[in-house]
């Protein structure tokens, strides 16, 4: 069966509204905490108001993603819109702060779940455990990494898959080359 492709107008509202959603945030809790109206915001949700950028450097802020993230690197064509991601079309995500790079992999947040390529450099580390009300799974491309998940130790390679539900973590590379990893997250936390 085939679907019309959404219209990429819609895309940044709808990511916006998934977000806030998998934040377990309502539309007035959030808009409040903006300092906006709720009518304002749900205008931004349906993509009927633009958000300026400083407007999405607030919201960025408190539904906890980067700024960078609610932005689409290059149109796709409009048959692929919502289908098909292109390399170059990624999205970037996170902060690349502690040596990891992460891409959205996903067309957008309307999901149930976001699949993200994340790139662990050598000497990246997470050093305080972070807890999610999430379920993931990972799988390696590529390389080394040690993932602690509930303060258990795994040493984990290319070939490897492991799942976090809701578990503390923390993971380091200590080793001298990279290590890709596919990590699926449901629902979307970016």
């Amino acid at each position: 069966m085939r679907h019309d492709p959404p219209d990429a107008r819609i895309t940044l509202g709808a990511d916006l509204r998934a977000l806030r959603k998998a934040r377990g945030l309502k539309l007035v809790d959030l808009a409040q905490t903006l300092g906006r109206s709720v009518g304002w915001l749900s205008q931004v949700e349906r993509d009927l108001s633009t958000p300026s950028v400083e407007d999405l450097r607030n919201i960025a802020r408190h539904l906890d993603v980067s700024l960078s993230s609610l932005f689409r690197n290059a149109a796709a064509p409009a048959e692929e819109q919502g289908f098909i991601v292109r390399r170059a079309a990624r999205r970037p995500i996170g902060s690349r702060e502690a040596g990891l790079v992460e891409e959205l992999l996903s067309p957008d947040l309307t999901d149930a779940f976001e699949i993200v390529h994340s790139t662990f450099e050598p000497g990246a580390h997470l050093p305080v455990p972070v807890q999610r009300p999430t379920q993931e799974v990972g799988y390696v491309l590529s390389g080394r990494l040690d993932l602690w998940i509930d303060g258990q130790r795994f040493q984990i390679e290319t070939g490897d898959s492991f799942r976090i539900r809701g578990e503390p973590f923390c993971w380091v590379n200590p080793h001298d080359a990279p290590c890709t990893i596919i990590w699926v997250i449901a629902p979307p936390i970016y």
